[in-house]
């Protein structure tokens, strides 16, 4: 096969929005996405869309910063809608799996093309709908165009007839082929990008999915969902049916005509769907994959041997970049105690700079969380931690027009306690005390979690230790532990973080294939 890409992947670069023409592209964007809110749109279900202006029969989508607008609304599915879609999807599936992949390919690239040219766009709206500051949408959307690129070409490579071991009266190859249909559950905290990339890399290995988006931001779904069918994706591959999990998302679990299941939230939703897949429903041929991104308890190490304005910089990025709402985000700072009272007064003083407020503003560093249900649970963990230790910096919250809590710090916190435990999900960081590096290394691997983790020290000895040691699935050194780049940081983690599908990485295209051997007899 002659390969399509002539030059090698490379990442987007992100907008500098200090710089007026970025500027200005972004505040008219906004300007624009917010005077088409309140519109309605479709659930997509094979080639029918489908309308329904009722909100009672609706899922509204509101602005975290601002509660009382309507980004807009989407039909709110089924059992019997997500029944029709999964029908759809199998019998478009016959068709689109002998779709050339140089054909499907074309497509993902055209949908890149137009991804760049309405940026700005899809950044407004994940500003809008989930919160986001203009820098962290910006990372999103350019990820999310980093995914159209960088599936296809592993794709093409995945998809190509492979050698096998010569044999003197044989001849044969190995082929990866599609799977079947796909059920794809993204988070809110990532409606652009894990979204699109749960999309793109079984479509364009020649699956089909039926996509259920998280209810706090469908819009920005169905926004991708449309581009795809722009860039020339036929109806049928992708089908958009927004609903509760209870009732869309279990049925698509649970369906013996779904071959796999692509999943990004908690360990709790996560858990109970690895449970149901193990059970073999009536007529159901397969034992159905199941490709998983779950929590996280991450935490840096704080060596003595560190350069502690690095290391400050980067906890305070890593903890409080979009909210805390990464899974990926830095919850616990195990900080070696020769070091640890300077380490917190550094950190609280650099913290209590950061500006809460509107995500619209690019001023503030900090938008809203996501909706009351989280601002809730947060403000009860921070509740948890004033009691489990001292909270210096931080601490409020104030739901009066959005859902804003401040950056908070808790110190002196016991390695084993809830809130060094349990994943918040918010601005909230734990800071601990450790006697020396070996004693922090076992904190950090202490929680049933197992994705990220960032260690600083000049020490060699001990970042060998640690590349050896510290138990999750991406280890930065030196280093922020968020913000891995397509193709540069393959993300996935171990234990009760998933299945370690590897995100960006050159072999996720092969969760959604399997292998065929063909061996011919010669004479």
């Amino acid at each position: 096969m002659t390969t399509k890409f002539k030059k090698a992947f490379r990442n987007c670069e992100y907008f500098d929005y200090s710089k007026d023409e970025h500027k200005n592209s972004m505040l008219e964007a906004i300007a624009k996405t917010k005077s088409e809110f309140g519109k309605e749109y479709p659930q997509v279900v094979g080639p029918v869309k489908r309308w329904d202006k009722d909100p009672k029969y609706c899922i509204s989508s509101y602005n975290p910063s601002n509660k009382t607008e309507l980004i807009g609304m989407v039909p709110k599915g089924t059992q019997e809608n997500a029944k029709d879609a999964l029908d759809a999807a199998t019998k478009t599936f016959e068709t689109w799996k002998r779709v050339p992949i140089e054909k499907r390919i074309d497509i993902m690239l055209n949908a890149r093309k137009l991804l760049i040219e309405r940026r700005h766009e899809f950044n407004a709206y994940c500003v809008l709908e989930s919160g986001q500051t203009w820098n962290e949408a910006d990372g999103e959307v350019a990820e999310t165009i980093d995914f159209l690129d960088f599936y296809s070409r592993h794709a093409e490579k995945w998809c190509a007839k492979r050698k096998v071991t010569a044999k003197a009266d044989e001849e044969g190859f190995l082929q990866y082929i599609p799977l079947g249909v796909g059920a794809v559950i993204p988070p809110w905290n990532y409606p652009c990008a894990i979204l699109a990339g749960l999309i793109i890399a079984p479509v364009v290995a020649g699956n089909t999915v039926v996509v259920k988006p998280a209810s706090d931001t469908p819009v920005i779904g169905y926004k991708f969902v449309e581009l795809l069918e722009q860039a020339g994706l036929p109806l049928g591959v992708v089908s958009f049916v927004p609903g509760s999990g209870k009732e869309v998302g279990e049925y698509l679990v649970n369906s013996p005509k779904t071959r796999f299941i692509a999943f990004t939230g908690s360990r709790d939703v996560g858990v109970h769907i690895y449970e149901s897949l193990a059970k073999q429903q009536e007529k159901q041929v397969w034992l159905k994959r199941f490709i998983a991104e779950m929590g996280g308890k991450n935490a840096h190490i704080i060596d003595s041997e560190c350069y502690l304005e690095s290391a400050v910089l980067g906890t305070m990025q890593a903890a409080f970049g979009r909210q805390g709402q990464k899974c990926s985000s830095c919850s616990r700072a195990i900080v070696d105690e020769t070091v640890y009272d300077k380490f917190v007064d550094m950190l609280v003083e650099k913290t209590r700079q950061l500006k809460v407020g509107p995500s619209e503003d690019f001023a503030n560093n900090l938008g809203p969380v996501i909706n009351k249900q989280a601002f809730d649970k947060i403000c009860q963990y921070i509740c948890i931690g004033s009691a489990q230790g001292k909270i210096v910096a931080g601490g409020r919250g104030d739901f009066g027009k959005g859902y804003f809590i401040e950056p908070t710090i808790i110190k002196d916190v016991a390695w084993n306690s809830t809130i060094a435990q349990e994943e918040i999900f918010g601005p909230v960081l734990a800071v601990i005390k450790a006697k020396n590096f070996d004693e922090a290394l076992k904190m950090a691997n202490s929680t049933e979690y197992g994705l990220t983790g960032g260690v600083y020290t000049q020490n060699e000895e001990k970042l060998e230790r640690a590349i050896r040691d510290f138990h999750v699935g991406n280890l930065y050194l030196n280093r922020k532990c968020t913000g891995a780049l397509v193709g540069v940081h393959p993300f996935g983690g171990f234990n009760h973080s998933g299945t370690d599908s590897k995100t960006g990485g050159p072999e996720y295209v092969l969760n959604f294939l399997q292998a065929k051997t063909v061996g011919r007899k010669v004479r």
